[in-house]
């Protein structure tokens, strides 16, 4: 199933695949099937659903695509839309999440993608590494099917994953404690999962896992993909067993999320197109408040209109990158929350907002320690924090 607002007067198409974690064996998706029904099942779904950010209607939330054919799948198959495994008498789930996406276009086809200029693979989460995965299959299919001329195109958010160390090594037991390779590892075998064939080919037999994190198969997609990444994603900081409580953070947690933060931007700087904003969140595209957060000093929906319009150019000429649009967005402070845009935080005991120096000290952050070391009177540093420099 999916949901679809048409938009008559556009050849532009934007599909999103939403998010949600995984399960990776009977036991984790026997739960998954009891808590979280809707991602298991389409069966208690609603008949029609609000798009908000990217998929909003109204051109003040969504000032770049709020004219598109807009398409919601909604994310039942839990395996990372990787799957094309059936139900059988070994296994009482189907997993088909690649599948599913082949079906939603040749369906769509006959709405009037045919005709589309432009098709935008959006996802979050889970859904954005959904994108990476399948979104040159999706060109690929359009081609087989007779389509040249539909630009296909990625927005993957908060779906770049680190296969890092794991700040404490836990027992792969469920989704929130296991390891992500391992979790992966596991998953790939229980759903069937496929990887693009190219990123396949860089891996020996057995490793194909690698493919679902960003940095390993980036380079071998051929579609252009814009990134949206948290340098300090909350879901990574989950796996990786940082879990900011209440709690002054220790300083062995507080070094591991500075170093996260470093290892992501490292990752990052061959990608063409990024925005990755150092705060302390997860999933951006569909927030009404995405329009708000900057990084250098531009919004996320003005970069993503920057790309289409490099993207256009170089169609038609190769030109340089265009003057004062800039698509290459990655702040370079070094610790969450030192971007003053950034969404506000709330104590999650309290469910109070906090600013960022609230924030800090609620981390256990020492600002007198912290300005002795950089040579500044604490008060400097204070300022400096809040305005983000």
């Amino acid at each position: 199933s999916y949901y679809l607002k048409e938009s008559k007067g556009s050849r532009r198409w934007l599909l999103f695949l939403e998010g949600g974690w995984y399960c990776f064996n009977r036991e984790n998706c026997d739960t998954r099937y009891d808590t979280m029904r809707r991602l298991m099942s389409s069966r208690e779904w609603p008949a029609t659903r609000v798009g908000t950010g990217i998929l909003s209607s109204q051109p003040e939330e969504n000032p770049h695509w709020w004219n598109a054919n807009m398409v919601f799948i909604p994310y039942c198959s839990s395996d990372v839309w990787s799957g094309a495994s059936s139900k059988s008498e070994k296994n009482k789930y189907a997993f088909m999440g690649a599948l599913i996406i082949q079906e939603v276009i040749k369906e769509l086809v006959g709405k009037g993608l045919s005709t589309a200029k432009v098709l935008l693979l959006a996802g979050s989460s889970a859904g954005g590494t959904g994108v990476l995965l399948n979104v040159d299959r999706v060109a690929e299919q359009l081609e087989e099917m007779g389509y040249h001329g539909i630009q296909v195109r990625g927005l993957a958010d908060s779906g770049w994953f680190l296969d890092n160390k794991q700040y404490r090594r836990t027992d792969c037991i469920d989704t929130i404690t296991c390891a992500p390779t391992e979790a992966i590892r596991r998953g790939i075998r229980y759903w069937n999962g496929i990887v693009p064939e190219r990123c396949k080919l860089q891996f020996k037999e057995g490793e194909e896992w690698n493919c679902f994190f960003g940095y390993k198969i980036y380079p071998t997609l051929r579609c252009p993909v814009f990134v949206v990444q948290w340098l300090f994603d909350e879901a990574q900081l989950t796996v990786d067993n940082v879990h900011l409580t209440g709690q002054p953070v220790q300083e062995g947690q507080w070094l591991y999320i500075q170093n996260l933060g470093r290892e992501l931007r490292n990752t990052l700087k061959d990608v063409t197109a990024s925005f990755a904003p150092a705060c302390l969140s997860h999933e951006i595209i569909t927030r009404n408040h995405w329009t708000d957060i900057q990084v250098k000093g531009t919004s996320l929906p003005r970069a993503l209109h920057c790309w289409d319009r490099s993207l256009h150019e170089s169609n038609k000429n190769g030109k340089a990158p265009l003057k004062g649009c800039p698509i290459h967005l990655i702040d370079s402070c070094p610790w969450p929350h030192c971007n003053p845009s950034c969404p506000t935080i709330r104590d999650q005991f309290t469910g109070q907002e906090m600013n960022v120096i609230q924030f800090l000290m609620h981390m256990g952050f020492d600002v007198q320690k912290m300005a002795q070391q950089q040579g500044l009177e604490p008060s400097k540093l204070l300022g400096m924090l809040s305005s983000g420099n």
